[in-house]
């Protein structure tokens, strides 16, 4: 896949314009501040430790790797030049080629636009372009807002691992949502 190629441009509940492409290289510091920007918050991630940028730049660096190769999809939200959010899929091996896991994050004051949706809509094109069968995510059953617009876009639940995740005294489930493709 193409780096920095531009699939859909969408004006957004508020009134923005939205860029929906694949990354390059240069969004590094954009998607390290969103990444981070969403530890602080204590959003409702998997992860909860911010990433330092030589960390960032070797993820992003393998991440532009697989893309090119089409061995994963990667998409970014861009905003007024700025990188909001960002989601991926990643292409199982072996016998479970034919499966991906998704992931999507989006920046505080960009949520409820309707930005995740767009972007999990480009998503399942593309899982379908890539010949995948099965996209599933893991998703904390706190994050009543995600499971939403993942319901919204044909996920269903298929499976619960209580007490998944401790945080701020309290255990969380974890749900496993999936959605076969067509």
């Amino acid at each position: 896949m193409q780096l920095g190629r531009v699939f859909r441009k969408l004006c957004v509940r508020d009134g923005q314009e939205v860029i929906l492409r694949t990354p390059v290289l240069e969004d590094l510091d954009d998607l390290m501040e969103l990444i981070n920007s969403l530890v602080s918050e204590k959003a409702e991630i998997a992860l909860t430790v911010k990433v330092t940028r030589e960390e960032e730049a070797e993820w992003i660096h393998k991440m532009l790797a697989k893309l090119e190769k089409d061995e994963l999809f990667f998409l970014v939200a861009e905003v007024n030049a700025k990188v909001v959010a960002s989601s991926d899929i990643n292409i199982l091996g072996g016998d479970e080629k034919h499966v991906g896991v998704l992931g999507v994050v989006v920046k505080y004051g960009f949520r409820d636009l309707g930005i995740g949706t767009e972007m999990l809509k480009i998503l399942v094109e593309q899982a379908k372009l890539l010949e995948l069968k099965v996209l599933m995510l893991h998703v904390l059953a706190t994050n009543k807002h995600a499971v939403h617009v993942y319901k919204s876009v044909g996920f269903v639940q298929t499976d619960k691992v209580p007490k998944k995740h401790f945080r701020q005294g309290r255990y969380i489930d974890e749900l496993i949502m999936t959605q076969l493709i067509e």
